[in-house]
């Protein structure tokens, strides 16, 4: 069985889109929901804690309010999936390898629906670091490591520390052959993502030479000037860059 556990700071985006797809699911599933409307949680990687912590079932999907999946055999056809993969510590919907250039993803947003990356799978592919908006982690690894509240004490990168912490421990990171769409574009970049990042590349900074995620490509052996790339970022979303990258 699969535990849902769901931040939402909007009943109706919950409700038209995320509990909508689950109404008729053929599997068997938990829904935990996390009412933030109000602020109540400080943090993505507080709240999910908390609900992971409360979940019974063999997998955890945390997943964003506005993410439709795209059929009622969703949940049954990825535990299947993620009862074949070796050493799986994480999986996601979308991510970026180092070996890759662009964002390995099943999402689709827009109207009409449209693939987000120019890169579609058929198999599970391993990948570096997995994009927030859907992560499932297995109840056994998640009891021995949870998000990093420290590091990730905001609403970014959370997912992507995880990857690389859970790596530490021999475990894989995979993207899934499976679609959901997703309303919104994805790119939350902000003064404070760029402060988180910072920090996530500090911790890691002994184990890897560059992060790669599906905002960016990152260095982890030089300082990052938080301020400089917050501005040029946000003047490349302005302009509608819908498929950016950062190489830093």
């Amino acid at each position: 069985m699969i535990s849902i556990v769901c931040i939402y700071n909007n009943r109706q985006t919950l409700s038209d889109y995320l509990l909508k797809s689950l109404k008729n699911q053929t599997a068997k599933f938990e829904l935990i929901t996390l009412n933030n409307t109000n602020g109540q949680y400080k943090s993505a990687a507080e709240a999910l804690n908390y609900g992971g912590k409360k979940s019974r079932g063999k997998y955890l999907m945390f997943v964003h309010q506005d993410v439709n999946l795209f059929s009622d055999t969703w949940l049954e056809e990825v535990e299947k999936i993620l009862d074949k993969l070796p050493k799986l510590g994480i999986a996601g919907v979308a991510g970026r390898s180092k070996n890759e250039d662009s964002i390995i993803t099943q999402i689709k947003n827009g109207n009409p629906p449209r693939f987000v990356g120019k890169m579609q799978i058929k198999k599970p592919t391993e990948v570096q670091t997995l994009d927030e908006c859907l992560v499932i982690i297995p109840k056994t690894i998640f009891t021995t490591l949870q998000f990093d509240e420290n590091v990730c004490d905001d609403w970014h990168l959370y997912a992507v520390d995880y990857c690389l912490s859970v790596k530490r421990l021999g475990f894989d990171s995979y993207v899934l052959p499976i679609f959901i769409y997703h309303k919104s574009s994805g790119y939350s970049i902000s003064g404070k993502y760029f402060a988180t990042l910072k920090k996530v590349l500090k911790k890691h900074k002994n184990e890897y030479d560059k992060i790669y995620t599906t905002v960016g490509n990152w260095s982890t052996k030089y300082p990052i000037d938080i301020k400089r790339i917050y501005l040029w970022t946000k003047k490349k979303i302005n302009k509608k860059y819908t498929n950016f990258k950062i190489e830093i």
